[in-house]
């Protein structure tokens, strides 16, 4: 799942630190959901969805597999 994080925190002048304290997550959960690395939970993706005011499809996009 790909995701707009890391553009949208930076549009809004936010640091990965100040994310991560208003998340109540780590600092570096940001940085491996900023690179891919990790996909958030239902409720943290509504948590961050929800901190930026925005709809979960607008900071998170979902892509089908193309083998299915």
């Amino acid at each position: 799942m790909k995701n707009r994080l890391e553009e949208i925190r930076k549009q809004q002048g936010i640091s990965q630190g100040e994310l991560a304290a208003a998340l109540e997550v780590s600092r570096q959960t940001i940085g491996s959901l900023e690179n891919g690395r990790y996909n958030p939970s239902i409720l943290l993706a509504f948590k961050i969805a929800r901190y930026f005011g925005m709809n979960i499809e607008e900071v998170f996009i979902y892509e089908e597999d193309e083998k299915a």
